[in-house]
């Protein structure tokens, strides 16, 4: 048994199939933005401008408070190579969420603010005795960001902000089964990342009361779990000499991005956005773990990744009906960073569509926002002969299927 083989599933560290983008990045940081396909970096719409362009930040007028929260509700089934059984993943709910706080002289040049958001979270438990169990079986976690954030309008078209992203809190619990002989073990891994620090920076430029552009850029950051745990159970003792690990470490890029988005007011009842977000992905070429102690005669682990790096298309718009009232829909087009013979159990990623609608009701300095997204990924197959090719065969040959609806809801109060 090869130790990249029994530990493939570490590859979810702070991961998991992201619910909104392609491998492991999760773009659910504000309620009007979910409702418009996801579209922010051109726009300021509100305070969630501190995580989609924090040069936008200094246009908004309004100070306030919002809270979202989503469930992400997914639907994923797995047939392997030669079998005619579906497998469906047991039912999970995740619930990323945002806070923000603005706040600024009412009539001044800057805005200041704090945001509170999950950008990693899964939570994904494969059925029992899959075919692919000795690769995964179940996957739970989390993460929570922490972006103190300041912007400034040069002038009145022109404003630049930035953000200190402060990874403040990551969890995960991976577990697979272990082969053996006449029976079959099971090993967990659990740990926590150490905090470690990034930031976020953008410029917004509004030419004219119809236009607005804007640029911003997302550093990558290196989640770092030492420490963690190694659990055995089911082992008999003959075997238990060979596993004898109890602490592993690792290390995961998440990616830098770097965001266009413009924003285009027909009316003052109109507004459309588009954006473009180029993920760095291929800092994404593979996955080592080191144990304190031996598993099966080795204390290293690698396992290839290759990721490519990806574009999203994101396009999307809202109507003011009433003075209360505003409606919301959009789309997004996401391109993979997995290659073929690279897809692995955790991120069964391909190619996505997403579309989505929402809706504002806002009465005196409190509002309401709900969305609503529905992700379409492509059905993505791997054959053994693939897996052979590049290497992989730490993972399994077969087809996953995967749907996913977002709904979600939000409260704001402006002061």
């Amino acid at each position: 048994m090869k130790l990249k083989s029994l530990l493939l599933v570490g590859g979810a560290l702070l991961t998991g199939p992201a619910a909104s983008a392609g491998g492991y990045q999760v773009t659910l940081a504000g309620q009007k933005n979910n409702g418009m396909g996801g579209v922010g970096v051109g726009l300021s719409l509100d305070q969630a401008a501190m995580f989609y362009n924090p040069g936008a930040l200094a246009m908004v007028r309004d100070r306030g408070v919002q809270l979202g929260v989503n469930g992400t509700l997914a639907r994923n089934s797995f047939v392997a190579e030669g079998s005619s059984t579906q497998r469906e993943l047991r039912n999970s709910v995740v619930t990323p969420f945002n806070l923000y706080v603005g706040f600024g002289p009412e009539e001044g040049k800057f805005r200041a603010g704090i945001a509170v958001y999950t950008p990693f979270g899964s939570k994904l438990q494969y059925a029992d005795g899959w075919e692919g169990r000795t690769s995964l079986t179940d996957i739970d976690l989390k993460s929570i960001y922490v972006q103190p954030t300041f912007s400034y309008a040069i002038t009145d078209q022109l404003s630049v902000g930035a953000g200190l992203m402060i990874l403040a809190y990551g969890a995960v619990n991976l577990q697979r089964d272990i082969a053996l002989p006449d029976s079959y073990g099971h090993i967990e891994l659990d740990g926590k990342a150490k905090n470690k620090l990034g930031y976020n920076a953008g410029v917004f430029f509004k030419p004219s009361e119809k236009l607005s552009v804007g640029v911003s850029y997302r550093s990558k950051i290196d989640a770092q779990v030492e420490d963690g745990d190694v659990t055995f159970t089911n082992i008999p003792d003959s075997f238990k000499p060979r596993f004898e690990a109890t602490k592993f470490s690792a290390t995961l890029p998440l990616p830098a991005t770097t965001s266009i988005g413009i924003g285009v007011m027909p009316n003052e009842k109109l507004t459309i956005g588009f954006d473009v977000n180029f993920v760095e992905w291929s800092a994404y070429r593979a996955l080592t773990f080191e144990f304190d102690r031996q598993i099966n005669g080795q204390t290293t682990s690698t396992s290839k990744r290759d990721y490519e790096d990806a574009l999203t298309f994101r396009l999307g718009g809202q109507y003011r009906l009433t003075d209360g009232l505003t409606v919301r829909a959009g789309g997004a087009y996401d391109d993979s960073p997995v290659r073929d013979g690279f897809v692995t159990p955790e991120t069964p990623d391909a190619n996505r569509v997403s579309l989505t609608a929402g809706a504002s009701y806002a009465f005196g300095k409190f509002g309401v926002d709900a969305s609503v997204q529905y992700v379409k990924i492509d059905k993505r197959t791997q054959t053994q002969q693939d897996l052979l090719n590049n290497g992989t065969t730490d993972r399994i040959a077969g087809t996953y299927k995967t749907n996913i609806v977002i709904p979600g809801i939000g409260l704001n109060y402006n002061f």
